[in-house]
């Protein structure tokens, strides 16, 4: 594997894609340490020092991990890439029930492009008014930060000039993170947008390390809890790497067709469905919807106290019952929206393609769903123990929130997948140029 890497550099193309990729990254982590101006960097990290302490893993938090803590330091982006994605699965689930969008969607390359700049309008649309609402949070942090944030003055200029200025900085940043995700897609390695998010979750390791560390200076930790943390790391790593990569692997026979003096088809092969099919989704709509519930009925007089008992605080067993059902929800609902098993079936049968064994049409319709069905429950379930432990974590091992985020929840998911991805990218130029990928020796191959 470590012959891979360095048979990558002796590639011109590869080289030169990888450079580009690592040059726009940095470009990326740039934009989320340089803050907007007028604000008061130190009094803002002074309240959410005292926000986060004993939270647990909320929304913001996982909003303030993708932007990898541009958020929490009012950086220029401070947004991060999350108005994109956002905008990005508004238009597919909006796809699966407007018919127009559904032909675009089905025009082929014009189509996409339609949707894709839609998608850009959108994320415009979603920048200007989150980059409003978090800069009226900046100029009102007690209204909107609660009691840790009282008598602290955190914007230096007037409220319309900052308003205007802050908003205009954090839409052009999110969209030059885009630009450059779409630029890395392009002419770099591996999903732009995804590594991204990745680079920005991994920034926040060497805090993760150094938290894990102050631990043991200051007696919360020993030997054996250092011990069951490394033992976590990699049983849990080792888990979400192998539900990742596992499949279903349904067999498809293609009948021989004549044309001419030409015989097409007659081969086999199969078709992979995969376990986690949904990703990371579920998890992301599960976290929005309790922030989002528990800030609603914190408002509501008579419901104020159930809501600061059990869907503010994480650690409780209400929180994490509903929390581990809207993602078993969530899971059948992103593959409802997005697996369409009828118009698969209908494909099989327009190119001659069958199940052995099943009748094709609506038969392979319902024998696919029935499968999808069957493996999206082992698929949910895994995504609900990743989600789950990071917050049993907390309070049981008394291991601080950034250190628990790496044990499982979003980042891992998005790290193991987005890793995976770009290894295979690279492993496919290094087996076309006549090189070993990454699970064999790497030499030179012969061209014989």
């Amino acid at each position: 594997m470590l012959s891979a890497f360095t048979n990558s550099l002796k590639i011109p193309e590869l080289r030169q894609r990888i450079f580009f990729t690592c040059a726009l990254l940095f470009l990326c982590r740039m934009l989320a340490v340089i803050p907007l101006p007028g604000v008061d960097v130190v009094a803002l990290q002074g309240i959410v020092d005292r926000i986060t302490q004993g939270s647990g893993v909320g929304f913001l938090g996982l909003l303030d991990l993708f932007s990898g803590g541009a958020l929490t330091a009012a950086a220029i982006g401070a947004l991060g890439i999350m108005p994109s994605i956002s905008a990005s699965i508004i238009l597919q689930l909006m796809t699966a029930v407007i018919p127009s969008l559904e032909r675009l969607a089905r025009e082929g390359d014009s189509g996409r492009q339609k949707i894709i700049q839609y998608g850009r309008y959108l994320t415009v649309f979603l920048c200007v008014v989150q980059g409003f609402g978090f800069a009226a949070a900046l100029l009102h942090p007690s209204r909107f930060l609660g009691a840790a944030a009282e008598g602290t003055r955190i914007v230096l200029l007037g409220n319309v000039p900052f308003l205007l200025l802050a908003v205009l900085a954090m839409t052009t940043g999110t969209m030059l993170l885009m630009w450059f995700g779409e630029q890395i897609t392009a002419r770099g390695i591996g999903n732009g947008i995804s590594l991204i998010i990745t680079v920005s979750i991994v920034s926040r390791l060497p805090g993760a390390i150094e938290q894990t560390i102050a631990m043991f200076h200051t007696g919360d930790a020993n030997i054996f809890k250092l011990i069951v943390i490394i033992a976590l790391a990699f049983l849990v790593t080792a888990g979400v790497v192998a539900v990742t990569q596992a499949q279903r692997k349904i067999p498809v026979q293609y009948a021989k067709r004549v044309v001419g003096r030409k015989t097409y088809g007659g081969q086999s092969t199969y078709m992979p469905l995969r376990v986690n099919y949904s990703g990371v989704m579920p998890i992301i709509f599960a976290s929005a919807i309790l922030m989002f519930l528990g800030r609603v009925l914190e408002w509501i007089p008579f419901t104020k106290n159930f809501a600061q008992t059990h869907l503010t605080r994480e650690a409780s067993f209400f929180y994490i019952a509903i929390y581990g059902l809207l993602i078993l929800f969530f899971s059948y609902f992103w593959v409802a929206t997005q697996f369409h098993p009828v118009q698969i079936a209908d494909d099989l049968k327009k190119y001659g393609g069958y199940v052995p064994g099943i009748r094709p049409g609506k038969p392979t319709a319902e024998y696919l769903d029935k499968t999808m069905t069957r493996i999206t429950l082992a698929g949910a379930i895994f995504l609900t123990i990743i989600a789950v432990l990071p917050i049993i974590l907390l309070p049981m091992l008394k291991i601080p929130q950034l250190v628990a985020q790496f044990f499982g929840g979003t980042s891992l998911l998005i790290i193991v997948g987005v890793m995976l991805d770009t290894m295979r990218q690279v492993e496919s130029h290094l087996v076309t140029r006549h090189y070993d990928g990454f699970l064999r020796k790497g030499h030179l191959r012969s061209r014989r």
